[in-house]
């Protein structure tokens, strides 16, 4: 064919509603930037008297919270974060209050675990629960295995994205766990259990339960270790310091350890600690003395591992 046989291209004919351009992603112009809720603000000063411009915006999906999202959640660029107090602190990290929204709006109270500095942080308990988890090269595994100083960083970068993927999969599953609102570095924003003023729910251990709500709280922890056995996991550091009841119902907190039952070589032996801990302190309180091993067996089942 010759090339003044080629067809001539038809140029498509530009109607009205074309004339001004959308606004693309990442184009720095007027439309977009109106969308922007911190449009017209210096990215140094946060508006409101907020400590922080909210990290939402910035993070990218899979360090943002699963669908489906609550309806409470606050996605919105121009929100800002405000830092209500300290709710508890730990060896391995610190949770803070903070309230997220717009401006001269009221927000969402939101739970923020911080873990610390790896050099002001514990590794004693890393080796067993690290032993399913793998890393893409050699040498960033035998440094975590020496605990060098590139080994404790790089266990430090696991632990917060490992809770946060591990809460993403548990609640999607219907497990009752925190909802998890994101990731950011070695932070992880979760839904607040408390009341509306900043009182965090109380864990299982402070509490003094009769008969009655000692066998439903029982029952519920029985159906939370029954969803992650059905994902082969065990908590890996179960008892009653690591269960929130919110609203008279048991819910699973601290998870960044959370044990691949069949992956890690001493992941039964987790989960029978799991399941002996949390069931002395249920027994001690005048529950069945054989309802921990019926559930043992059950989960080792459901894991498998029967």
């Amino acid at each position: 064919m010759y090339s003044s046989d080629r067809p001539v291209p038809v140029r498509r004919r530009r109607r009205v509603d074309d004339e001004e351009p959308r606004p693309r992603p990442g184009r720095d112009d007027t439309a977009a930037l109106a969308l922007d809720g911190r449009a017209g603000h210096d990215p140094a000063e946060v508006p409101g008297g907020g400590d922080r411009w909210s990290t939402w915006p910035g993070l990218p999906a899979g360090a943002r919270g699963p669908h489906a999202r609550p309806g409470w959640l606050v996605t919105d660029t121009g929100a800002v974060d405000h830092e209500r107090g300290v709710l508890k602190t730990g060896k391995e990290a610190d949770v803070h209050l903070v309230e997220r929204g717009l401006p001269g709006r009221d927000g969402v109270l939101l739970a923020a675990k911080r873990y610390r500095d790896p050099a002001h942080r514990m590794f004693h308990r890393d080796a067993g629960y690290l032993e399913g988890r793998r890393v893409r090269r050699s040498r960033e595994t035998r440094a975590m295995a020496q605990r060098t100083a590139l080994g404790r960083n790089l266990i430090a970068g696991q632990w917060a994205a490992a809770e946060f993927a591990a809460l993403a999969r548990l609640h999607s599953a219907g497990a009752p766990v925190p909802y998890p609102v994101s990731v950011d570095g070695t932070e992880v924003l979760l839904e607040f259990l408390g009341t509306p003023d900043g009182r965090a729910a109380p864990r299982l251990a402070a509490l003094r339960p009769d008969a009655g709500e000692l066998t439903a709280l029982w029952h519920d922890l029985v159906d939370a270790l029954g969803v992650l056995a059905d994902l082969g996991w065990a908590h890996g550091d179960l008892s009653a310091y690591n269960v929130l009841v919110h609203r008279g119902r048991a819910v699973l907190i601290d998870l960044p350890q959370v044990v691949d039952v069949v992956g890690n070589p001493q992941g039964p032996e987790f989960l029978d600690r799991d399941v002996r801990r949390i069931g002395e302190w249920f027994v001690a309180r005048g529950h069945d003395p054989a309802a921990p091993g019926r559930l043992l067996t059950e989960l080792r089942e459901r894991t498998l591992l029967g």
